[in-house]
């Protein structure tokens, strides 16, 4: 009994310590900007603005159906010429038919992706401190918005060491020379238990390189978890966009004592097709191969992450069709291989950018 009162006076002070942290972010941006717009009621400001997509898309995966409708709107809001605060919340719907038929029927999830107030520095470096996203690979920070991945299901390797974290993170850029760009990003993350909040505590980094003239980029992540085994991760990365065609590929890596793999994917746009003239140019191709490795991983413990529990390849071939700025329309089939078996996957659907000044700039 005694060691149950412990452990539960524990919990509480990790959770309330936490709670407390976050706390000091917002009352720490609210006292900078009440300084800030003070020293700039007589000069330019920038405004508030919230952004982010909206979709819906219909998915089948090994015959059954699944509505998903989502949403994930965007804050940005800045102080000054250094401040910034900035959040991404997402709410999703999981809605599928019960066997025996009737109405559809789910859960809708919520969740809180990031929640940070972001120093400028200087051109170099930017100091973050709250939740954000973890920068391990590049499909976590800059390909995950529904209205930016090119096809609409995640990298199977996708959980490896990504996710969020809370804590404090520097990152930032600066030229090697003129035909070499370096950018990096280093973290710490706490362990909470918060709901929302949840998160591991480690430590790691990115670095990659970027080649403005081929417009090439390659990186490495590593992630160390403070808790547990205290186990390593390791990714690496690759971009190409070449400059004569309107094509983008990309490819990740990821190895954890988990599990490991790997995926390639490319996108071409066909507005350079001579033969194909007015809304074909619109159009865009894709295509994904990748494979999955499983490591030392439980059944129980990939349901939880969302990894499978078997060693699995898989290939994918999609259309986005762009009908206006900011409105697509998507569709995607895939193939999925493993000793649990077979299955098709697919999914149609439409996704909006929406971006929404909450002001106006004096």
């Amino acid at each position: 009994m005694v060691d149950f009162c412990l452990h539960g006076l524990i919990c509480v002070h990790r959770r309330s310590r936490v709670q407390l942290w976050l706390g000091c972010v917002f009352v720490f941006a609210v006292l900078i900007s009440q300084s800030l717009f003070a020293q700039s009621l007589d000069s330019e400001r920038p405004v508030p603005i919230l952004t982010g997509a909206a979709g819906y898309f219909t998915k089948v995966d090994g015959g059954q159906n699944e509505l998903v409708p989502e949403i994930n709107p965007v804050l940005l809001v800045p102080f000054g010429d250094h401040w910034l605060v900035e959040s991404r919340a997402g709410f999703e719907g999981e809605f599928e038919r019960p066997e025996g038929g009737g109405p559809y029927g789910g859960m809708v999830g919520k969740e809180i992706d990031y929640l940070q107030l972001d120093y400028i520095a200087n051109p170099y470096v930017t100091v973050t401190a709250g939740r954000f996203l973890t920068p391990f690979g590049i499909y976590n920070e800059r390909l995950y918005p529904i209205w930016i991945r090119n096809l609409q299901q995640e990298p199977l390797i996708f959980p490896i060491s990504t996710g969020s974290s809370d804590g404090v993170m520097l990152r930032g850029g600066f030229p090697l020379n003129s035909k070499v760009n370096l950018n990096y990003a280093a973290y710490f993350s706490t362990l909470s238990t918060v709901n929302k909040f949840e998160s591991d505590r480690t430590t790691g980094a990115r670095i990659g390189v970027f080649l403005p003239g081929p417009r090439i980029e390659a990186g490495f992540s590593w992630q160390k978890k403070l808790q547990e085994e205290r186990p390593n991760s390791f990714g690496c990365h690759f971009a190409w966009q070449p400059n004569p065609l309107p094509l983008n590929l990309r490819s990740e890596y990821a190895w954890s004592p988990e599990a490991s793999g790997y995926w390639i994917e490319a996108a071409y746009r066909l507005s350079q097709v001579p033969f194909w003239k007015g809304t074909m140019r619109r159009t865009e191709i894709v295509g994904r191969a990748q494979q999955y490795f499983a490591g030392a991983i439980e059944e129980a413990e990939a349901e939880e992450y969302g990894l499978p529990d078997v060693n699995t390849q898989q290939g994918d071939f999609g259309l986005n069709f762009y009908i206006r700025d900011g409105l697509r329309a998507s569709a995607s089939y895939g193939r999925r291989f493993s000793p649990d078996g077979n299955s098709n996957q697919w999914t149609v659907g439409i996704a909006y950018r929406f971006a929404l000044p909450l002001g106006r700039a004096q």
